[in-house]
């Protein structure tokens, strides 16, 4: 009798959820399983936005122990979580507080006392980062203020925090630090310059690791609370979730853009090396770490947040509002609605979003929505907007050829925005698979293990396998459409 088919499992959460993925690679197809999903959310406390950790990791180690009673153990457990915000450690490895959210509003006006130590032209010259008000060195500078600063002696970013939980190792995965703006966009190594010139120990951070390689394996308390075998390993991915989710993209071949559209959207493309012009540097474009040393050539650009936010506040405010209802009636409203520009700043802290976006369109004296579906359509059309003129952007800016953008993510299943993309960019859009994060995840741990094996253009070979994909075909080429931008 045959052994079983290892079990990878993808812990993937972004910033409203989370969830515990167990995967098998069977016949050469990878078949994706949910075992545990959960909520996710920044709670105000003490004066901050925070994270709770803490709880986050006790729904991880229920979802380990669901793989464990369902599959009767993993050849390995992956992390992927959103990026920038991180975890101050004291000299016993203790938290000394659930993580800042970077939606907090406490590094408003930090990036200027930066620039003022470090141009901006010299900073992005040795990070490649677009200018951000959250990044990690932002949020770090603003931290040097607070009670808790003078006790911390380790950071760790929060998938490598969580990583650290189930295995006692402390490393910092490269994709998520890329994210920080203290790493060189070149080397792929941390700064002493900029850790210099920030007043931060050149030790904050514990060493690099990369995607592929075994972290640790899970402690005793881990693995009693679990039912795991304490030689169950932790490999490293993508930890960054968009890391992982473009090694999900199932692409062809690498003349392709991505849109990862979930709470927020990163759009771009892959790339051998950094792009580090004043152009793009003046064009806000970032080069991230990508799995395999790929540089993600992308822009942050609002996201479903402004839906979700609007909902939200609709719900709070007494209506009775269904989403998929409300998507049907925007979908038949005309095109030629305003549109808003996604990346505003007033847009980032949660509130009354309907208000907000209003407010924009009054500022620029258009007409605003009125009713919630006017409010959903003006969003959609503002985010296709954005995903179109960035494509554009990055392909002028790094001369990469696209013949066809892949929205991934939980955008994907927003048909309307799909083809409201693929309308304003004048290129085929391919919809799916909403899971891509955990695909990109699991791919890379089945790699480390030998189940599969190859490039990125392989390992996307694999995950594509038994994928059901849309199509959405332009129905009118209007590239730099958004002369109504407010």
């Amino acid at each position: 009798m045959s052994a079983p088919d290892p079990v990878f499992v993808a812990v993937d959460i972004g910033a409203s959820s989370g969830r515990v993925m167990a995967a098998r690679v069977v016949d050469g197809r990878v078949v994706l399983e949910a075992v545990h999903r959960f909520d996710n959310g920044a709670v105000r406390r003490d004066g901050h936005l925070r994270w709770d950790l803490s709880g986050l990791f006790e729904q991880v180690l229920v979802g380990l122990a669901a793989v464990v009673e369902r599959h009767g153990g993993a050849a390995s457990i992956g992390i992927d979580t959103w990026a920038v915000d991180y975890g101050l450690l004291d000299a016993d490895g203790r938290l000394l507080a659930e993580p800042v959210a970077y939606r907090d509003d406490r590094t408003h006006g930090v990036a200027g006392r930066i620039h003022a130590r470090i141009p901006a032209e010299r900073l992005y010259a040795i990070n490649g980062l677009q200018e951000l008000p959250f990044t990690t060195l932002y949020q770090l500078l603003a931290e040097q203020s607070e009670p808790g600063w003078a006790q911390a002696r380790h950071a760790l970013l929060l998938p490598d925090l969580l990583a650290c939980w189930l295995t006692g190792e402390r490393r910092t995965e490269v994709t998520n630090a890329s994210t920080t703006g203290l790493l060189d966009a070149r080397t792929r190594t941390f700064d002493a310059g900029l850790l210099g010139a920030l007043g931060l120990p050149a030790d904050l951070f514990a060493p690099l690791i990369r995607p592929g390689e075994t972290l640790g394996t899970v402690t005793a308390e881990v693995a009693a609370r679990t039912g795991l075998d304490p030689a169950t390993r932790v490999v490293a991915v993508g930890s960054h979730d968009t890391a992982s989710a473009v090694v999900g993209v199932p692409a062809q071949d690498r003349a392709f853009a991505y849109v990862s559209s979930g709470t927020w959207s990163l759009v771009g493309v892959e790339l051998d090396e950094p792009v580090l012009t004043e152009e793009s540097r003046a064009a806000n474009f970032t080069n991230e770490g990508g799995v395999d040393g790929r540089v993600r050539y992308l822009r942050n650009v609002g996201g479903l947040w402004l839906l979700q936010e609007s909902l939200r506040t609709w719900r709070e405010q007494g209506h009775e509002v269904d989403a998929d209802v409300l998507l049907a009636e925007a979908a038949v409203l005309p095109a030629g609605g305003p549109v808003v520009d996604v990346d505003d700043e007033r847009f980032i802290a949660p509130g009354d979003m309907p208000a907000r976006i209003r407010q924009a369109c009054g500022r620029a004296g258009r007409e605003a929505p009125g009713t919630p579906a006017e409010v959903v359509r003006c969003i959609l059309d503002s985010l296709a907007v954005a995903y179109a003129r960035t494509v554009a952007q990055a392909v002028e800016l790094s001369g990469a050829e696209v013949d066809v953008v892949h929205v991934v993510g939980g955008g994907s299943q927003n048909a309307l925005l799909c083809q409201l993309t693929a309308d304003l960019s004048g290129l085929e859009v391919r919809s799916g698979p909403v899971e891509a994060t955990a695909l990109g995840n699991v791919a890379v741990q089945a790699r480390a293990a030998g189940v599969l094996t190859g490039d990125l253009e392989d390992l996307r070979a694999a995950l594509r396998v038994g994928l059901d994909l849309r199509t959405f075909t332009p129905h009118r080429s209007t590239v730099g459409v958004g002369n109504g931008q407010t």
